[in-house]
């Protein structure tokens, strides 16, 4: 009996702090940093944002993400037997505990399941699932819970208005089960080093010390000719892989990180922009959470419906890049 990984649960989480540009704009120009609603929608799409309250992490949003994966999944804490959560902003520096662990030990649970981080900037949800669908295709794993959660308000420079505008905070999961019916048909990831210069966080720690900047680094025009070219090239190649042609997409959930970005590659598959879910408008970009949650966004308001084909892919520091193509 051939055994599928299949998404049954999705959840997600945003801070109820929203920020919008104008409330932006308005704390940046007190920093004498001028910016205005006009310029940030026309360069990203984005409108608003959500950061977290001090002292809630990363672990904090993943958990309420989980519960609701969960309880959309009728599963229980003590049915998952994994736990693979992508973030560039761990819990504690350094990633250990790693902030799956924190994840285990909050959602209260106690069958020692494995739990795992993984660094793959914004196509770490992407990672996470094709790890995971590995493992349950294996046989090794059943119940595995995939989450992607970030804190991003933590490294941004507020003082840099080409950045600090674009990231926000959340978390998103789902639950995927091993399933006699089809659900994930295919996977493909890639990664560069050689650019690894133009998305990065660039800091080093020695005895204690931060070396260097703390901020995350984006080059800007490299990254969006970078994310057209890559983004539409392995959508190919995962739909290759499933025997299936871009029209037999129903939906494509690209990384929501710019509006322009995920215009050029709804258009490179020959899929209209209604066949996109669109958050960025009002999530911005929050690395590996954006796809779960705007997958979660998909499902929860019916637009998503069992049975359809879904295209989720992200691009991210690395430079990673990746998709899935998984029918719900």
């Amino acid at each position: 009996m051939t055994i599928y990984s299949k998404i049954i649960g999705t959840g997600s989480f945003l801070p109820p702090n929203r920020v919008t540009n104008q409330e932006l704009a308005a704390q940046l120009a007190s920093n004498g940093i001028e910016t205005s609603d006009e310029w940030i929608v026309s360069r990203s799409g984005i409108s608003a944002r959500h950061y977290a309250d001090a002292g809630v992490q990363s672990s904090d949003l993943a958990v309420e993400a989980a519960k609701r994966a969960l309880d959309m999944a009728k599963l229980g804490v003590n049915d998952v037997d994994l736990i693979i959560l992508a973030t560039s902003t761990p819990d504690f520096f350094g990633g250990f505990p790693s902030t799956a662990c924190v994840v285990q030990r909050k959602l209260g649970i106690t069958n020692d399941c494995a739990a795992v981080d993984v660094q793959a900037v914004c196509s770490g949800f992407v990672y996470a699932v094709s790890i995971a669908d590995n493992f349950i295709k294996a046989g090794t794993h059943k119940n595995v819970l995939v989450i992607g959660a970030e804190v991003f308000s933590r490294i941004i420079d507020f003082e840099d208005r080409t950045t600090c505008v674009l990231f926000g905070d959340g978390a998103g999961a789902v639950l995927m089960t091993a399933s006699q019916e089809p659900g994930v048909l295919a996977t493909k990831l890639h990664a560069n080093g050689n650019y690894g210069d133009i998305l990065c966080l660039p800091g080093k720690v020695n005895k204690g010390v931060v070396e260097g900047s703390a901020f995350l680094y984006m080059d800007g025009p490299a990254v969006f000719k970078m994310a057209v070219s890559v983004l539409d090239k392995v959508a190919h190649e995962a739909l290759e892989i499933a025997g299936m042609d871009s029209s037999e997409v129903d939906w494509i959930i690209p990384h929501q990180a710019n509006i322009r970005i995920m215009q050029s590659t709804a258009k490179k598959l020959g899929l209209g922009m209604d066949k996109m879910i669109v958050t960025v408008d009002q999530h911005g970009n929050t690395s590996a959470a954006s796809i779960p949650m705007a997958l979660d966004v998909g499902v929860r308001d019916g637009r998503i419906q069992p049975g359809q084909n879904v295209m989720m892919e992200g691009v991210g520091g690395g430079f990673t890049w990746g998709a899935v193509l998984a029918r719900m």
